[in-house]
């Protein structure tokens, strides 16, 4: 009975095989892109390897942008917080949870075991430092895609140290994601200093291409991560112990440039040393979120940059803290991680056990509220570790990370 049935579903694949091949069933591609992006964004990497036909298809842009605009059409997508812990023993967990934007708890729900720990990010791509590689993981496909390291053309004398640094933008005209790499050889007290770049554009072929500054350009230990503005990465570097920097990256023409900043802005003794500060942006311009007081004093200083191509005019905004929100930040060190989508600070402590927070920080109305994140492994609660945060809108890509 069972072989009866069994050479029954023989012929009857070999019709179908014969039909097909009689009356040439071959899907448009067209059509079957329309097929495709209906299915479930997490699938597509086995759909690569159903046919030769679907690889370059699944992995071409064309078919990454009318995805992305059917799932904006099905649904509004909330940005989604990310969590990096790094233990001592190297040992790394990758957390994800809803946005704090409309609530005070969330809730962790995915747990992504990733090597390494956050450097940046861009919409739809998560961005981890690895020693001294890179690697790109894209959460809709899973994908984690390892650079080649930079073979870099300073070396690090007797006495000297030499540190590595990654950013990551979009340039949005061409829609081409590109590395850059920021390597420093100085000596004790950021003296000595010699500084190179390198850029990677994600893409098959890709490889590291050394940059040339431009004339006006400073030699400089990056302080900051990059806060990526219109398809141009800033970030926050020390020229020396008194001078501060905004180091600018153009991702499409890959021009590099350094403007210091003025002295005004920093507020205290030895600024290399003792300023607490980052970039951030407010309001589409470039802005220095300076946090020194904070702790003892309540106090915020907002330096917002208003002629960013021309003279380089800075305007000032103090805020001080009301009263009933001042213990939230009392003797607590803070550092930045960026903004939410509504323009919020988000700034979390520099050493959390047993309890992990952030406070989002609204700048427009100068009110600070706690953020609980629940959900964390036990095993973690307790354990000392590095730790980074992210906000990504998952729904912004998915781009098909290949070089």
């Amino acid at each position: 009975m069972q072989r009866e049935r069994s050479m029954k579903r023989k012929r009857r694949r070999r019709g179908i095989k014969d039909m097909c091949n009689r009356h040439d069933c071959e899907i448009p591609p067209d059509l079957m892109i329309e097929i495709l992006i209906r299915l479930p964004t997490k699938s597509f990497m086995r759909f690569k390897c159903v046919s030769k036909q679907w690889s370059p298809l699944i992995s071409g842009r064309y078919f990454c942008n009318r995805l992305f605009t059917c799932v904006t059409r099905q649904q509004q997508q909330q940005p989604r917080l990310y969590m990096c812990l790094v233990a001592k023993d190297k040992h790394c967990v990758l957390l994800s949870s809803t946005s704090p934007d409309n609530t005070c708890f969330v809730l962790v729900d995915q747990d992504l075991s990733i090597p390494g720990y956050f450097f940046a990010s861009v919409p739809g791509l998560l961005c981890f430092q690895f020693g001294t590689k890179a690697c790109i993981y894209n959460p809709s496909t899973k994908q984690l895609l390892t650079l080649p390291s930079v073979k870099s053309d300073i070396t690090a004398q007797q006495g000297q140290l030499k540190t590595t640094q990654y950013y990551i933008g979009r340039d949005p005209v061409n829609d081409q994601y590109k590395l850059v790499c920021t390597i420093l050889i100085y000596s004790k007290l950021v003296a000595n200093m010699s500084s190179e770049h390198w850029v990677f554009t994600l893409e098959p072929g890709g490889s590291w291409k050394k940059v040339v500054p431009l004339g006006n350009y400073h030699p400089h230990a990056p302080a900051t991560a990059g806060r990526s503005i219109d398809g141009v990465v800033h970030y926050l570097a020390w020229v020396d112990l008194y001078k501060c920097a905004v180091v600018s990256f153009n991702i499409r023409s890959e021009e590099v440039t350094t403007f210091l900043v003025p002295r005004k802005i920093w507020d205290v003794p030895v600024p290399a040393l003792m300023m607490k500060a980052d970039l951030i942006e407010y309001d589409g311009k470039l802005a220095i979120f300076s946090h020194s007081y904070l702790k003892d004093e309540g106090l915020v200083e907002l330096w917002v940059l208003k002629d960013a191509a021309g003279k380089k005019k800075w305007s000032n905004m103090s805020l001080v803290l009301q009263p009933c929100q001042r213990h939230l930040v009392h003797g607590i060190d803070l550092i930045v991680k960026g903004t939410t989508q509504d323009g919020k600070v988000i700034l979390s402590p520099l050493e959390m056990r047993s309890q992990f927070y952030i406070l989002c920080y609204d700048v427009q109305n100068n009110d600070l509220r706690k953020v609980e994140i629940t959900g964390v492994p036990r095993l973690w609660l307790h354990k000392e570790c590095n730790f980074d945060l992210k906000f990504m809108d998952e729904s912004e890509s998915f781009i098909y990370l290949e070089i």
